[in-house]
C-alpha cells in the first residue's frame, strides 16, 4: 500500500510538472489577440478614446510608437487605469488589471511577462483545489487525482497563458468555496472573514462571482433549512460584508450600463439551439482533451473527435450521477450548486432570449471545476474499491491514465500553435503580418472605423519596427456604417515607401483608395465574411 501511495504521489508530482512547463511553454511566441491588447491597454492607463484621438489623424507613425499604449505610462497612475475601466468597459472589475500593472512595472511588459502574471495566478488553483476536495471528501486520492486533472486540463492551461482575469478567477472561485466549508466546520470568526475577503477578491476579479456566492446561500438553505442558526447568521454576515465592499463597483457598473453593454454586445448575437449545444458539448470535452481540429479536419478525425467527446461528457455525467448517489447531502450538493447556479444563469438567458454568451468557456469555470472535482471523486472511489472483481479497478485505472495522458497530449500540440479557438478575434493577424514585414519600407493604411482599435495594437505587436501606419478613422460621429463613407476623407499616401499595404475588413475604403491613388487593389490573404484581410495598391 506505501508502494502505491508513493507511485501515486510520484505521478501527481510529475503532472504537476508538465502543467508548470506547458504554462509556460513559448507564451512569448503566442499571438497576443485583440482581448489581451486591451489588458495592456488599460495597465497603461489610456482609454481606448483617447488613444483613437491621437492615432487617427492620418499622420504616419511607427508601428512600435503604438506600443506606448501597451506599458506602463509614467503620466498615468493606478486610478488611470480604474477610471479607464470605469467608462469603457465596467463590466470589467479592476482587481486582476491592477495586480499585472504592478507586475509589469517590476518585471516588464512584453507579452510574456504579462502573461507571466497570470501563469502564477493560476498555479495557485493547485492548493486551493486542494484543500476544497480535502474538504469534501476523506480519501486523499480524489484530492490528488483532481489536481492531476486540473494541472493538464488543456482548457486550464490556454487560459493560464492568456493575459485576462480568467486565469486568477478559478483560483478565486476555489478559494471561496474551500473557505466556506472550513468556516461552516471550524465557526470561527477568523474562519469566516476569510470567506468574506475570498469573496470580496473575487467579486473585484469577475462578476460572475456573485453567483458563485449565490450558490453557497442555495446550498446552505439546502443544507440547515431556513433556521437561523449560527451557520447561516455567520454566512450572511459574512455575505452582507463581501457585497457592502463591492458596492462602489456595482454603483460605477450601474451608472455606466452603456458601455458594458456597448463593450459586451456580441454575447446577443443570433445563434440555433443546436449550434449552442454543439459548443457546450464541445467544450466540456476540452477541459480534458484538445486536439485543435476543426471543421476543416478529415472526415476520419471529425469522427473520432465527435466520438471522444460523446465519451468524455458520458463520463462526466456518470460521475455527476455517481457523486449524487454514493456521498451525502452535504457533499453532492456543494458540488451541484457550484456547477449548476453558474450553467444555468449563463445557458438559460441563451436559450429563452437568444445569445452566445454561454458559448466562452471562460465564463463556465465554476461549472467546470465541480465537473473535474465529481469525475476526481469517480475515478478515485473505483480505484479504491474493495470486494469487486480485480479487474474492475484496474479498468479505472486505465480510464484515469488516458484522461490525463490526453490531457497531456492535447498541450503537447497546442503548446507549438501559434493561435487556437481562445483567441477569437484577428487569428488572420499574424500571417498578414508576416507578408507585411517581407516588404522593404512598407507603409499600412487602415480605417479604424472599420478594424477595430484591438486588432490595430495587436497588429503593432508583430509588425518589425520599420513598419509606417497611416490610419484614420473616416466619421467617428456616423449613426450607421453606411453614414462612414458618404462623405470619407481619404488619406494621401506619401512617396518613398516600396509597399502600400491596405488592411481592413471592408473593400469600400481600400476601393476610394485605389481610385484616388489611381491604382488597384491586390488582394494577398483570403477574404472572409468579418474576417481581416490585407491588400496591395499596384498602379494600373
Amino acid at each position: 500500500m506505501t508502494v502505491m501511495k508513493s507511485k501515486r504521489r510520484l505521478l501527481v508530482v510529475v503532472l504537476l510538472l508538465l502543467g508548470l512547463f506547458f504554462r509556460f511553454v513559448n507564451i512569448d511566441k503566442k499571438f497576443y489577440w485583440y482581448d489581451e491588447v486591451f489588458t495592456s491597454l488599460r495597465i497603461s492607463g489610456y482609454t481606448q478614446t483617447e488613444v483613437l484621438q491621437e492615432i487617427s489623424s492620418g499622420q504616419l507613425v511607427g508601428a512600435k510608437d503604438l506600443m506606448k499604449y501597451q506599458r506602463p505610462n509614467a503620466t498615468k497612475n493606478f486610478g488611470d487605469t480604474v477610471k479607464s475601466l470605469a467608462i469603457e468597459e465596467p463590466q470589467l472589475p479592476p482587481l486582476y488589471f491592477l495586480g499585472v500593472q504592478c507586475w509589469a512595472k517590476l518585471f516588464g511588459d512584453s507579452p510574456a511577462a504579462t502573461r507571466s502574471f497570470s501563469v502564477l495566478m493560476s498555479l495557485l488553483a493547485f492548493p486551493g483545489l486542494y484543500w476544497l476536495c480535502r474538504e469534501l471528501f476523506a480519501p486523499p486520492e480524489v484530492a490528488w487525482i483532481a489536481v492531476g486533472l486540473l494541472a493538464v486540463s488543456p482548457l486550464h492551461v490556454l487560459y493560464a497563458q492568456e493575459a485576462r482575469p480568467y486565469s486568477l478567477w478559478p483560483t478565486l472561485i476555489l478559494l471561496s468555496c474551500a473557505s466556506l466549508l472550513r468556516a461552516m466546520r471550524l465557526q470561527t470568526k477568523l474562519s469566516w472573514i476569510i470567506y468574506a475577503v475570498a469573496n470580496i477578491l473575487g467579486f473585484y476579479t469577475h462578476l460572475f462571482s456573485l453567483l458563485v456566492a449565490f450558490g453557497h446561500g442555495i446550498y446552505l438553505v439546502g443544507t440547515q433549512g431556513f433556521t437561523l442558526n449560527k451557520k447561516v447568521v455567520s454566512y450572511l454576515i459574512a455575505s452582507a460584508v463581501s457585497l457592502l465592499a463591492f458596492l462602489p463597483w456595482m454603483g460605477i457598473l450601474l451608472v455606466n450600463q452603456r458601455a458594458a453593454g456597448g463593450a459586451t454586445s456580441w454575447a446577443y448575437l443570433e445563434s440555433s439551439r443546436l449550434s449552442l449545444v454543439k459548443n457546450w458539448v464541445g467544450n466540456i470535452g476540452r477541459v480534458f482533451w484538445d486536439f485543435g481540429l476543426t471543421s476543416n479536419a478529415r472526415s476520419i478525425d471529425l469522427i473520432a473527435l465527435v466520438a471522444a467527446t460523446l465519451i468524455l461528457v458520458a463520463i462526466v455525467g456518470y460521475a455527476v450521477y455517481f457523486l449524487c448517489s454514493e456521498t451525502s447531502k452535504q457533499v453532492w450538493l456543494f458540488v451541484v450548486t457550484v456547477m449548476a447556479v453558474t450553467a444555468l444563469a449563463v445557458v438559460l438567458p441563451d436559450v429563452i432570449l437568444g445569445g452566445i454568451r454561454s458559448t466562452k468557456a471562460r465564463y463556465l469555470f465554476p461549472t467546470y471545476l465541480g465537473m473535474q472535482i465529481a469525475v476526481a471523486y469517480l475515478l478515485a472511489t473505483k480505484i479504491r474499491a474493495r470486494g469487486v472483481p480485480s479487474w474492475k479497478p484496474q479498468v479505472w485505472k486505465v480510464l484515469t491514465l488516458v484522461l490525463l495522458t490526453g490531457g497531456v497530449l492535447s498541450n503537447a500540440v497546442s503548446s507549438q500553435a501559434e493561435t487556437w479557438w481562445t483567441k477569437e478575434w484577428g487569428r488572420e493577424n499574424p500571417a498578414i503580418a508576416r507578408l507585411i514585414d517581407r516588404a522593404p519600407k512598407p507603409l499600412v493604411v487602415s480605417d479604424i472605423s472599420e478594424v477595430p482599435l484591438g486588432n490595430i495594437l495587436s497588429m503593432s505587436h508583430l509588425l518589425e519596427p520599420k513598419v509606417r501606419l497611416q490610419l484614420v478613422l473616416l466619421d467617428p460621429k456616423a449613426r450607421s456604417r453606411a453614414q462612414l463613407f458618404d462623405k470619407p476623407t481619404i488619406p494621401k499616401i506619401p512617396s518613398g515607401f516600396s509597399d502600400v499595404f491596405v488592411y481592413g475588413r471592408s473593400q469600400r475604403f481600400s476601393a476610394k483608395l485605389a481610385k484616388m491613388q489611381k491604382s488597384k487593389i491586390e488582394l494577398l490573404s483570403e477574404q472572409k465574411t468579418e474576417s481581416l484581410w490585407v491588400g496591395k495598391l499596384v498602379k494600373e
